[in-house]
């Protein structure tokens, strides 16, 4: 689910209070105690995780800002938000420079905490639809045939149905209902939008 937050905090308290207060919010909370209770999770699922990660930066026997290097060594790109004292800081400013989403010091002001734990989590449910939108895009390109994508690229390059013909060596006709399978295939109407298509937009 994307509206899910993985908690890592080793304090009970702090952990079950951030837990409760999460989930007054409508957000669906999956609370660990350690760093290698969550990696040992996420090893375990055959999916990828959907949502946010909120960590601790002080905890043992695996700090924060380690725990989202392995995040990256795993692949996760998932929004991170860090709990820190004012210590951290410079250690979590670093973590920016990684892909941290933010950092949140304590104390912090529960209304903060949730509203950007909330928008970290609409980053991460655009994250997903653009993920998915590119793999239906990859699908589709791989649906072409060889000579459907040399008609594709020139089409899209603005040239005329008799110029792609003399190019490929082709009739007239043989680039018309390539092209209209082009079309099909990829669901698109015109050669603007095709373009448009491949330039990723």
């Amino acid at each position: 689910m994307t509206n899910t937050v993985y908690l890592v905090d080793d304090e009970d308290a702090v952990r079950e209070a951030l837990a409760f207060l999460l989930g007054s919010r409508g957000l669906v909370v999956q609370a660990f105690d350690s760093a290698p209770a969550l990696l040992a999770q996420l090893d375990a699922e055959t999916a990828p995780p959907q949502g946010v990660f909120l960590l601790d930066v002080r905890m043992e026997p695996i700090s924060g800002t380690r725990l989202h290097e392995a995040l990256l060594e795993r692949g996760l790109k998932n929004p991170v938000l860090f709990l820190t004292g004012h210590g951290d800081i410079p250690m979590v400013v670093a973590a920016l420079k990684r892909g941290a989403f933010d950092f949140l010091e304590k104390p912090y002001s529960d209304n903060a905490l949730v509203d950007r734990v909330e928008q970290a989590l609409a980053v991460a449910a655009a994250m997903q639809a653009e993920g998915a939108q590119s793999a239906e895009r990859a699908a589709r390109l791989a649906s072409l045939t060889e000579r459907e994508r040399e008609v594709m690229q020139r089409v899209a390059a603005g040239k005329l149905n008799k110029v792609i013909a003399d190019e490929l060596c082709v009739s007239m006709r043989t680039v018309e209902v390539h092209r209209a399978r082009v079309f099909a295939k990829l669901g698109l109407r015109s050669a603007a939008e095709l373009a448009g298509w491949l330039a990723g937009g």
